[in-house]
Order: C-alpha cells, then sequence, then structure tokens
C-alpha cells in the first residue's frame, strides 16, 4: 500500500534563547513582519459525516484562529503545526483564518470548501510538463462535489494529497511515459477517478542567457567566444577532428538572439583558431567558461593545446550542474603545473562525460587576467548643472533644436542631482532619489518632477563596457541609461515598455573630470550630454613607488623587444649596483612623475666623463625634473614629460641612446606590461632595432 502525502510546508516560529548582562533585548520583534502564504489544507472523511480535518499554514505565524463559516464557535490560539476538525452539514462554506505574528500583526485569509455526500463530477484534469524544470510535472484537478484530491505519478513515489483545484507538483528522476491517476474525493464514500498516460520530459536546451561577463580592459582578456569582448579573428568552433564519425555533432543555438554553441553528444569537440594564428595566454590568469547541460553530461575536460610546430596539451576537468549554467574558472597554473607550455595556444579541446552521451551549450570562452587599471570613467557622475549640457540638433553635439537654459536647469533639479554611477567590476547604476524628470510618454501626463518609473527607475541590473579605443560606452540592462531614458540607437522612446536591453553611446572624455556623451536617437537625430564627474577621479594603476626588481634579468637590451641577447644582468651585476636597485620612479594619482635616487645612482661614462660606477646623481637625470606622465591603457604606454625624467635606464630614449646629458629629451613613451598589480615589464625601442628591457616591482 502506498505512503500518502501532503502538499504543504510549515514555517515555524524560532524562539531564540540567550542571556547577557544586561536586561533582554526585544529590539528585533520591531522588525518582524506580518505573516504571509496563508493557505488551509481541507480533509474530509469519505463516510458521509461531514468531518472535516483543518491544517493551517504560513510563514511567520504564532497562533491561528480559525472560523468554521458555518455559526460554530471559532477555533483559537491553533499553534502552528496543529489542525483541527470540524462536523459540517452539506453545504458550501467561507472558512475565514487569521494568523498573529509576535508583534500582533494579523493577516486573514477566507476559503471556500464544498461538503457534499455525493460522489464528486465533471472532473476536469490538466497534467503539464513545468516549462522551467526539468522533469516537473504539474498536476491541477477541478471537480463539483469535491474537496480533495490525490495524485499516483506512477513512479512509486508517494501519493500527494491537496485540496482541489489546487497544482501538485512532482519531479521524475528520468524522463518517460508514466501512468498518472487522480483520485477526486469529497464528502461521500464514492469518488470519482481520472487516469492518463502523460509523457514526462527533461529541458534539453537553457531558457536563460549565461552570466554577462565583466567590462575588462582590451589588455585583460584574450576572447575565444563572447558577445562582449572582441574574438580572435578567423577562429573554427567546429573543425571536426573525427567526432562526427563517434555519433557528436555541433550547431549554433540561438537563444532570443543570444548566440552559444552547441555541442551534442559530446565525445570530444575542437575549437581551433585560424591556421596560422596561436595566442599568448602566459600574463593570462584564468581561462573562464561558462556551460549549460540538462542532465546526461556530468564533467567536462577542456584542454589546452600549445603548439603548432609540436603540439602538446593539457587536460583540466570540472563538475557540471544539470539544469542551470555552471561557470567555470581555470587557473593557468593547472596547465602550466603539468608542464605545458601557453605561449602558442591555438587550439582547445573539450570532452564530455559521459562519452558521447549528452549535449552541452558553452559561451564566453576567454582568457583573463585581474585588471590592470580601471577605466577612467570609473566612478560617479552627474550632468552638468549649466546651460547647453543637455541638447538635441541634427548633427553631432548640435543644440538647434532643444538646448537647456538656465531656467531649464533649475526648472529640472530633480534632474540634476541623479548620478550615474560606473563600477570597477564593470557595474552600472542610475540613483536617481525619490524624484527625477519625468516626460509625458512615461507618464501620460506633462513633464515634471516627479517619481522614477519603471524600468528607469534605477532597478536595472545593468554593466557598462567602455572601449577607449572606439570611443564608446554600451550600457547593458534593460533600463539602464544616460542622461535620456527615451535616447535609444533605434530612435526615441514612447512607451516604457519598449525599452531596449542595450544602448551604445559615443564618449570623449574632455579631462579626467568631463566627459561629453552623444547618441544618435534615430537617423539625424543627435542628443548631446556633458556629464561631469562627482567625486575623486580612480586612482591610477601606477600610482605608487616603483623600482627595478633586483634580480638577474631585470635589465637587459637585444635586437628584438623582451631580448637579452647582447645584455642581461646577472646576480654579480645587480650585487654591483645596489646603488641602482634603490632608486624611485614614483608615481602620483595627480599625474606627476618623479625620479627619487637618494645620495647615489649608477652613473655610466657618457654622464661622467669616466668608468662606470655608484655616483652622485648627474642633472638632468637626478630627480629635479618638474615631470608629468600618461598612461594609455589601450595602447598599453606609459609616456613621461619633463626633460630628465626616465624609467630604466637614463640614456635609453625613442629616438637612440643617449652620449650627452644635455641632449635628454622632454618627453619618452615606453611600452608597458601589467604581469599583475605589482609587477610591470617595461620596454623601449631606444634606435632601429634596439631593445631594452625592464622590470620593475611596486614598492
Amino acid at each position: 500500500m502506498k505512503i500518502i502525502k501532503y502538499v504543504f510546508s510549515l514555517c515555524l516560529v524560532a524562539l531564540i534563547v540567550y542571556s547577557c548582562d544586561e536586561d533582554d533585548n526585544t529590539d528585533f520583534i520591531d522588525t518582524v513582519n506580518a505573516p504571509t502564504n496563508l493557505s488551509l489544507l481541507t480533509e474530509i472523511t469519505q463516510d458521509n459525516t461531514g468531518l472535516v480535518k483543518i491544517t493551517p499554514l504560513g510563514e511567520g505565524v504564532t497562533t491561528y484562529n480559525i472560523n468554521y463559516g458555518d455559526g460554530a464557535d471559532a477555533e483559537e490560539n491553533i499553534a502552528p503545526g496543529n489542525y483541527v476538525e470540524h462536523t459540517y452539514a452539506e453545504g458550501s462554506y467561507e472558512v475565514t483564518l487569521t494568523a498573529k505574528a509576535l508583534n500582533g500583526d494579523i493577516t486573514t485569509l477566507t476559503q471556500g470548501i464544498v461538503v457534499s455526500f455525493q460522489a464528486p463530477q465533471n472532473l476536469v484534469v490538466t497534467i503539464e510538463n513545468d516549462a522551467a524544470i526539468s522533469k516537473q510535472v504539474n498536476v491541477t484537478a477541478t471537480a463539483d462535489f469535491a474537496m480533495n484530491n490525490q495524485v499516483d505519478f506512477g513512479d512509486g513515489s508517494d501519493v500527494v494529497v491537496g485540496n482541489i483545484g489546487e497544482t501538485i507538483s512532482h519531479i521524475y528522476d528520468n524522463p518517460g511515459t508514466y501512468t498518472i491517476t487522480v483520485v477526486a474525493m469529497g464528502g461521500a464514500i464514492a469518488t470519482t477517478t481520472y487516469t492518463e498516460e502523460f509523457e514526462v520530459t527533461a529541458i534539453v536546451q537553457p531558457l536563460t542567457s549565461a552570466p554577462t561577463p565583466p567590462a575588462r580592459a582590451a589588455v585583460d582578456v584574450i576572447s575565444i567566444f563572447s558577445s562582449v569582448y572582441t574574438d580572435e579573428v578567423g577562429t573554427n568552433y567546429f573543425p571536426d577532428w573525427g567526432q562526427g564519425g563517434q555519433g557528436s555533432s555541433w550547431t549554433t543555438f540561438d537563444l532570443a538572439g543570444d548566440q552559444m554553441l552547441q555541442y551534442i553528444n559530446i565525445s570530444y569537440q575542437g575549437i581551433a583558431l585560424a591556421d596560422g594564428t596561436s595566442v599568448d595566454v602566459s600574463a593570462m590568469e584564468f581561462l573562464h567558461l561558462d556551460v549549460w547541460t540538462a542532465d546526461v553530461v556530468t564533467d567536462l575536460e577542456t584542454s589546452l593545446i600549445n603548439g603548432p610546430t609540436a603540439a602538446t596539451e593539457a587536460p583540466v576537468t570540472r563538475p557540471l550542474t544539470a539544469g542551470s549554467w555552471t561557470s567555470i574558472e581555470i587557473a593557468i597554473s593547472e596547465y602550466t603545473d603539468q608542464g605545458l607550455s601557453v605561449d602558442e595556444i591555438f587550439q582547445l579541446k573539450f570532452v564530455g562525460t559521459p562519452w558521447a552521451s549528452g549535449t552541452v551549450f558553452i559561451d564566453n570562452i576567454y582568457f583573463y587576467k585581474q585588471p590592470s587599471a580601471a577605466s577612467p570613467i570609473t566612478g560617479t557622475w552627474k550632468m552638468a548643472a549649466e546651460a547647453g549640457s543637455l541638447k538635441v540638433g541634427p548633427m553631432p553635439g548640435s543644440g538647434e533644436w532643444f538646448s537647456i537654459d538656465d531656467a531649464g536647469v533649475v526648472a529640472r533639479a530633480c534632474y540634476y542631482d541623479d548620478t550615474y554611477v560606473f563600477g570597477t567590476n564593470g557595474s552600472f547604476s542610475n540613483v536617481l532619489g525619490a524624484d527625477t524628470w519625468i516626460e509625458g510618454w512615461q507618464s501620460g501626463a506633462g513633464d515634471a518632477c516627479g517619481a522614477p518609473i519603471a524600468p528607469h527607475d534605477g532597478s536595472a541590473a545593468a554593466t557598462y563596457i567602455h572601449n577607449d579605443v572606439a570611443g564608446t560606452i554600451t550600457l547593458n540592462g534593460t533600463g539602464a541609461y544616460i542622461a535620456l531614458p527615451k535616447a535609444n540607437n533605434a530612435g526615441e522612446l514612447s512607451n516604457p515598455a519598449n525599452a531596449p536591453s542595450s544602448i551604445t553611446y559615443d564618449v570623449t572624455l574632455v579631462d579626467i573630470n568631463t566627459m561629453i556623451v552623444s547618441i544618435e536617437a534615430g537617423s539625424g537625430v543627435f542628443w548631446t550630454f556633458k556629464l561631469v564627474r562627482d567625486g575623486a577621479a580612480p586612482v591610477s594603476p601606477l600610482a605608487g613607488s616603483w623600482s627595478v626588481a633586483p634580480e638577474a634579468g631585470s635589465l637587459k637590451v637585444g635586437p628584438s623587444a623582451g631580448s637579452g641577447e647582447w645584455f642581461s644582468i646577472d646576480d654579480a651585476g645587480v650585487a654591483q649596483r645596489a646603488c641602482f636597485y634603490d632608486d624611485e620612479y614614483v608615481f602620483t594619482n595627480s599625474g606627476s612623475f618623479s625620479n627619487v635616487l637618494g645620495a647615489d645612482t649608477w652613473i655610466e661614462g657618457w654622464q661622467s666623463g669616466a668608468g662606470d660606477a655608484c655616483g652622485a646623481p648627474v642633472a638632468p637625470h637626478d630627480g629635479s625634473a618638474a615631470a608629468t606622465f600618461t598612461y594609455d591603457n589601450s595602447a598599453n604606454t606609459v609616456t613621461l614629460n619633463g626633460t630628465g625624467a626616465y624609467l630604466g635606464i637614463p640614456k635609453a630614449n625613442n629616438a637612440g641612446e643617449l652620449s650627452n646629458p644635455a641632449n635628454a629629451p622632454g618627453s619618452i613613451t615606453y611600452n608597458i606590461t601589467f604581469v599583475d598589480i605589482n609587477t610591470i615589464t617595461l620596454e623601449i625601442e631606444a634606435g632601429a632595432g634596439v631593445f631594452w628591457t625592464f622590470k620593475l616591482l611596486k614598492n
């Protein structure tokens, strides 16, 4: 005989007992909410007596009261988890449940019940596969003269009882066809039964997109497949290395415009970069990919293949969670610790467990490292509270059709205090406060200050991508906007419900605290906004004191970038030049730069007229330069402005090597690579084919 279980949940009030030196603190009562999720589970005996068992259910409840609805005395102070029994005559009744919280707040529910001694009639049963939960079946039954129904899902699980008209759900272990039996019950001994052969299905494809990757500088990411970053050109995502003969196949899956890779009956599948192309990921820290599977593939092995001259590979395996996206982060060290070089990665390989038995969807395949620099727009911005800061016209920067004047700025004070927040992690938010400027297309009334209207109310879970090279900002998140909610790339909104999920703006940084943002909102309609920073500018990743690393190879020169073929400092040289290795190169967040050399540094013959040795600094390379620096994280360069300012060694500059201190240039540009936040590599071509390389550590 099957065990019968009931559909209900109990929320018990936890009594927390504690002691302390002071009197008991009951402040927590002020935070208690009124009871929620009330319901009544009603069960009637099938013996024509009208005896009904009533179990009250709810969350945040200390006691229940029940009014039976037939004139009988109410039942009071029922503890959570308990039930009452009451005998009804045939008829329909409205039962009222009153639930009380710890702080005295109450919530009420009225629920109808029908007591009949006739067998249930007009039984209608709806059985459906759940649209969102794999292998879940939902059963709903209605009938005249019925109070309950019980469902046997036909897979050996417990029979489930619930109120008539309420949905009863069950998750099967395996898809397939099952005999589902529904029995409708009232107060009569006789019942009414419905049986159906029903096919239970598994959800075999994702219903939502993978998480959107955060904004990253181009130098911090190498993308293989992603809609957010720039992918390697010419990549072949389905190079068929014989998988087709093993029953595997592949396609591109389109989820409402979101493209992802679908590997079917995955044995092993590969990705190959364009012929003759490889990527050096040795400066990256992680490989990321997002994977979705139904429930067959339990693990995914991801191999990096280095070459291509003498291909070698190494695998790393990660488990997958069925029915949801699994975000996989693999440290590059997990590959290099296996002895794999990762300087010429030209292929990736995926192997499924079990072999050739299930399907996986893969998105967002990229290598990355921790941000080497925050975007210069990171921080909080406001519209500039001045005439002309908001305008529109037939060309970029034009205010021919409308340009805000001083009176308009005053009238829209609720708008000019809105902030636009760009996070260091790539997040974006509109912070509007209690009111903002609302236009007629949003409110249906005249333009005026008012409460923000969804989705342009700051509730969007949004991200941003700042492309320094293209001069654009892209916001991803329905309802996220800069300056004007109606302006988007397709035109101007006339209904909030039509807000796009993404908007791209053109942006020009006038300086670190001022930017001009514009958008063509439909053909020939150009909106322009002037924003100013609200608060401090982001900290430069170079800010601080740096010195050349006191180790062999930290100072070298050769005929190619990174080469030490002609000279590379050794351990003895490091010891000999201790006066050089304690020199500091100081960058401030305000943009100033200084060489801090102390009483002595390494002096060469072209400076002193004598042999190379430790000695007093020689002007203009003595730290006296009033210098500034510019760091370009897109071009991966740092430029020093100030005669005598230098990094590494003073003689190397963009025109060649100095032979006289008097010829020191006013500006020098170095190539820069952040190995991590405390380590950088600097390179400079000091004349044609002469490459100096320095390794610096943050002090």
